[in-house]
């Protein structure tokens, strides 16, 4: 399997998920996501994406400052509508990393685990996403904006070839190389797309 490199120099998230110990699933019930088991899941690497990775990476830093976060405590809300611009795909991601849905996810084992009704969108709330821990209440509100790392030149005139059809194998690979090399450097510019503020 061949991906970019720089996938594999991105700091991973650790969690301890009881509901894996319980099922056998983790020793401990302890396991780690990496950028790349979210590119898997999306079938791409985006600035979205690398996005919903980069605040949950940095919510459950804040929440859990010297432990592993707790999979199945985290309620996760959003200023949009499901349906609208990429709330969706964050949420997808944010999802896999956190186990919190809305109201398809797991109902839970004789009243515990439950991950289902974890996930709100069209949230009163004025930041990319908030996260909480179910156990204490405490909220952090993220804000992501990857417009601090602009995209190359030479992106658009690329995109509009691929759009037309018009590209060559050599542009359409230039043009995946600048992509990912706009997400490598918005991983590279974290406190410039990213803020994270205690509720």
């Amino acid at each position: 399997m061949s991906y970019p490199q720089f996938f594999d120099t991105i700091e991973t998230i650790k969690v301890k998920d009881p509901l894996s110990q319980i099922l056998g699933a983790f020793s401990n019930g302890e396991y780690e996501f990496t950028y790349l088991d979210v590119v898997k899941s999306a079938g791409h690497s985006c600035p979205t994406v690398a996005g919903a990775y980069i605040m949950t990476l940095a919510a459950l830093s804040a929440l859990y400052p010297n432990e592993r976060a707790v999979r199945g405590n985290i309620k996760v809300e959003f200023e949009e509508d499901l349906e609208e611009g990429v709330a969706g795909v964050i949420g997808n991601v944010i999802s896999q990393i956190t186990g919190a849905t809305d109201k398809s996810g797991f109902k839970g084992l004789q009243g515990q685990f439950a991950r289902h009704s974890l996930m709100h969108y069209n949230a009163s709330i004025d930041s990319s996403a908030r996260f909480t821990r179910v156990d204490t209440g405490k909220s952090v509100d993220v804000n992501y904006n990857h417009n601090p790392v602009p995209a190359d030149p030479k992106m658009m005139p690329l995109m509009q070839k691929l759009s037309s059809g018009n590209a060559t194998p050599q542009e359409v690979q230039e043009f995946g190389a600048l992509w990912q090399d706009r997400v490598k450097r918005i991983f590279e510019n974290l406190n410039d797309v990213v803020e994270v503020v205690a509720v």
